[in-house]
């Protein structure tokens, strides 16, 4: 039945709902047999790119010239660098530097989130780095001592890092206890149940599925609602000074 224009999707100043009714996909540079659905970018203003990659049996993911985050949702994939293939299936993940040559090809049909940054040096140091990793393998703790949400960090605590990885856990009525408003922007996708997620001075309801941005100082706050558990996997920059990348007053722009 046709929706008539109605979406739960939503376009705020500082922050953005997707939901997947309003999901168009189109093909990035390099991909083949597979398509992108690009969920934010600097177009809108992130510092980040996000997208899901979507790989029939043998697709394949393109080059960056960022460092690349790359976590299966679904299916298998086979990740080729140098002088190895690293197996990746269903909640697999890895982390690769900043001009770390690889490629991602799909054993089957895959889903794949997909996070890719320009790297921030932390003074003249680089960072060469590639980890590979399942989340089955992570230590969970809860968040500020609840039991009821389970918080894994799927990068190092390393200050090299300029952005963390997580996923995020809560059992049916757990929410978080505030409402948080800080520097770090966000990039959120459901991957399990689901909950009421406040952005700003608006309350939204969310499930499996659906994509959330949320910029630097947008009040937010979610709580799980359902008989099972809702799970999300959530971007957020750190270990950077805020002026960072500031271009020197005067330069031009």
């Amino acid at each position: 039945m046709h929706n008539l224009g109605q979406t739960r999707s939503s376009h705020q100043r500082h922050h953005l709902l997707l939901t997947p009714d309003t999901f168009v996909r189109t093909t990035l540079p390099g991909m083949k047999n597979a398509s992108a659905i690009v969920h934010i970018g600097p177009a809108l203003g992130a510092a980040f790119t996000e997208y899901t990659a979507e790989f029939e049996p043998q697709g394949e993911l393109g080059t960056t010239v960022a460092q690349r985050f790359v976590y299966v949702i679904e299916g298998a994939v086979t990740l080729e660098t140098k002088d190895k293939r690293h197996d990746l299936g269903a909640r697999g993940y890895a982390y690769l530097s900043e001009g770390f040559s690889h490629r991602v090809v799909a054993k089957e049909k895959s889903r794949v989130a997909v996070i890719e940054k320009p790297y921030e040096r932390l003074g003249k140091s680089e960072m060469k780095h590639l980890l590979i990793q399942s989340e089955d393998a992570v230590p969970s703790h809860g968040l500020d001592g609840d039991s009821d949400l389970q918080v894994k960090c799927l990068l190092p605590d390393d200050p090299r890092f300029d952005f963390a990885m997580n996923t995020m856990v809560y059992q049916p009525g757990a929410a978080l206890s505030m409402v948080e408003m800080h520097v770090m922007e966000h990039g959120l996708l459901m991957l399990e149940g689901g909950g009421i997620y406040r952005l700003g001075d608006s309350w939204y309801a969310v499930t499996a599925g659906d994509f959330i941005w949320m910029g630097p100082w947008c009040p937010q706050w979610f709580g799980a609602i359902g008989k099972a558990p809702a799970k999300y996997l959530i971007y957020k920059d750190c270990n950077r000074h805020p002026l960072a990348g500031t271009p020197p007053a005067g330069t031009p722009r």
